[in-house]
């Protein structure tokens, strides 16, 4: 039987159960007499040694096992809960981390975990290794026969690599003689949630319930004295205990990469359905304009479906950063409480895997740049602990992902100062705003760390999420408040895919504008503009916007003509106004990453195709505010 078709549901259930250990190893940690921590440990160990043993990655079962040992003595009281004891688990929640991946990548090797071994050994005081229980041999014990009924939990997902995997795990206390249904048929998943196999065995009851629950998503374990043969069906249908009738699975799992061919077909299909609503348009058949309408309703209804099945809550990104800001924090001598806030706000599964380094960036500069020591907090009357808060909110059809720390905010003298000696301002400039600080301090390479540490410098890591968001056709605010702390705000499209935009001509071409900067629109007719210290600005009800002509971008030569359309641009509390020669309407568009030409304006962040089939740059909004 070929285990390798079932690494991807391993590694994917044992990188959930390493975030469980994670987190609970930062609650225990933060109140070290706590028992529920330790059960839970515990048992997301152990199902990862019943994985793992099954899957015949004796790395990972000798790890887990030795995790398992020491987590229930600590269970049982026998030891306590030191810096030391939580040091020695976090270190082996990392081991084990690797050693899953690489089991899962390279199969069945040994892979060298004997340091980490050894370090749970020494702390637990056991000599305790890896038991792993063998069928009994002629002569070594009488083997009887057991009667075992599996039922999996209602929405297991893949149910036949599940219950293949019990059959396998089985296999390892006895001779299994039968299953039923047959091994095939489960594979096919060609049944409920129960199914039957007979073991030989020496070990009693308890042993098989607890090596088949190991294996993880079992509801119920049966077991009891065979009565019938290897050759006699089983119906399991009307076992006793056993419901006859199981839930259907409600939710599967799906490869990515089906869930992006999906979003490109219908990225496709969006394009033709503009393209035959332009065809269509002109023609005079009612019976047609008819069919085509409801295709187009059909078509946005399925595009709203597909990008749904692609959302998922940034919780599978953030549950990872309260482990990296411990140890950061730990690193840098500084004490630091993660707060995290909106984890169940959905992201496309696209940007989510991107905006994780930039989150991780600003996290470790707060730390290393931002927190003071306890020593210095304590000597500016603040608590020795420094507080951190992650926090995703929606506003709009963006989604905002703000970092907040108390610490005693940047330094803009420096960064002035900095600023000067590479010729970036004036030597007459007095203070940096807001917007002139990001900046500066976003620029490549530009940092005022005074010592380079394993976290860098504030400005290192500005740097890359500054150039990430922009690509991501996101803008980035920040807020610093001398003693008070400082406040990193990216603003990020839902999903790079498909988005609503606002379509404007300039010259004899069209750009498109994502609607989700757009705040409004207004004519230059009804509007004088005026000029304020040699600047275009737009007065708009109360307030004054400053100007910025698209044609002067481009190196386009000025047309003041009548009828000229601005567009009110907005990013936070930012605001101008873009001069356009026409708007010509709004539309769905496919967004095409692509690398810009050299020496081309750095004003865009991708393209599209529009109907007639001609492409469109798509303007990049957070270069211009």
């Amino acid at each position: 039987m070929d285990l390798a078709r079932y690494a991807e549901l391993f590694l994917t259930e044992s990188r959930e159960h390493l975030s469980t250990i994670n987190h609970l190893l930062l609650e225990l940690e933060r109140a070290p007499s706590a028992s529920e921590p330790v059960t839970a440990i515990f048992r997301s160990v152990h199902t990862i040694k019943g994985m793992s043993a099954t899957m015949g990655y004796a790395a990972v079962a000798a790890l887990s096992h030795e995790m398992e040992t020491l987590l229930d003595r600590v269970r049982q009281r026998r030891l306590p809960v030191t810096p030391e004891l939580l040091d020695t688990l976090f270190a082996a929640a990392d081991a084990l981390d690797r050693t899953i991946e690489e089991g899962a990548q390279a199969g069945p090797e040994d892979a060298d975990v004997a340091a980490v071994v050894g370090r749970l050994r020494a702390i637990g005081g056991a000599e305790s290794g890896l038991a792993v229980r063998r069928t009994a041999d002629a002569g070594s014990g009488e083997a009887t026969g057991q009667l075992v009924r599996v039922l999996l939990e209602p929405e297991t997902p893949l149910r036949g690599a599940r219950a293949f995997l019990i059959v396998k795990r089985a296999e390892s206390l006895g001779r299994v003689h039968s299953v039923a249904p047959p091994l095939e048929a489960l594979q096919a998943e060609e049944f409920d949630r129960v199914f039957t196999l007979r073991i030989d065995t020496v070990v009693d009851r308890a042993t098989i319930e607890r090596t088949i629950r190991s294996v993880g998503s079992v509801e119920q374990v049966l077991v009891e004295q065979a009565v019938v043969t290897s050759a006699e069906p089983v119906d399991t249908s009307r076992q006793a205990g056993v419901p006859a009738v199981a839930r259907r699975a409600r939710h599967v799992r799906m490869d990515l990469r089906r869930l992006d061919n999906m979003m490109n077909l219908i990225g496709e299909l969006v394009i033709m359905r503009g393209r035959l609503a332009q065809l269509t348009r002109p023609v005079e058949d009612p019976p047609l304009h008819d069919a085509m309408d409801q295709a187009s309703r059909l078509i946005g209804e399925l595009q709203g479906e597909i990008m749904l099945s692609r959302m998922v809550p940034v919780w599978q990104v953030f549950d990872r950063f309260p482990r990296l800001v411990r140890d950061s924090a730990r690193s840098s001598g500084k004490e630091v409480e993660l707060i995290v806030e909106g984890k169940e706000i959905e992201l496309d599964r696209s940007m989510l895997d991107e905006i994780g380094d930039p989150v991780m960036h600003l996290l470790r500069n707060a730390i290393d740049h931002g927190i003071e020591t306890p020593a210095e907090r304590t000597q500016a009357g603040k608590p020795p602990s420094g507080r951190l808060t992650l926090t995703a909110s929606r506003e709009k059809s963006s989604v905002v992902v703000r970092v907040t720390d108390d610490g005693h905010g940047i330094d803009r003298a420096r960064v002035l100062e900095k600023a000067r000696r590479l010729g970036l301002v004036d030597d007459g400039k007095a203070e940096l705003t807001d917007d002139e600080l990001i900046r500066m301090i976003g620029r490549p390479g530009f940092s005022t760390a005074k010592q380079i540490t394993d976290l860098s410098g504030r400005g290192v890591g500005i740097d890359v999420v500054y150039t990430r968001v922009r690509a991501l056709g996101g803008s980035v605010e920040i807020k610093t408040v001398a003693g008070a702390g400082t406040t990193v705000t990216m603003r990020l499209p839902v999903t790079l895919a498909i988005v609503r935009a606002l379509l404007a001509t300039v010259g004899e071409a069209t750009y498109a504008v994502p609607i989700t900067h757009v705040r409004e629109t207004v004519s230059l007719e009804r509007t004088r503009a005026r000029t304020v210290r040699g600047a275009e600005v737009l007065p708009l009800r109360e307030e004054v916007l400053p100007l910025i002509r698209f044609r002067k971008l481009l190196d386009m030569p000025a047309a003041d003509h009548l009828g000229m359309q601005v567009i009110v641009l907005e990013a936070g509390d930012r605001r101008l106004g873009l001069i356009v020669d026409e708007l010509t309407g709004q539309q769905d568009i496919v967004v095409k990453q692509f690398d810009a030409a050299r020496g081309s304006a750095a004003i865009f962040s991708g393209a599209t195709i529009l109907p007639d089939g001609s492409p469109a740059l798509i303007l990049d909004v957070g270069s211009l505010l």
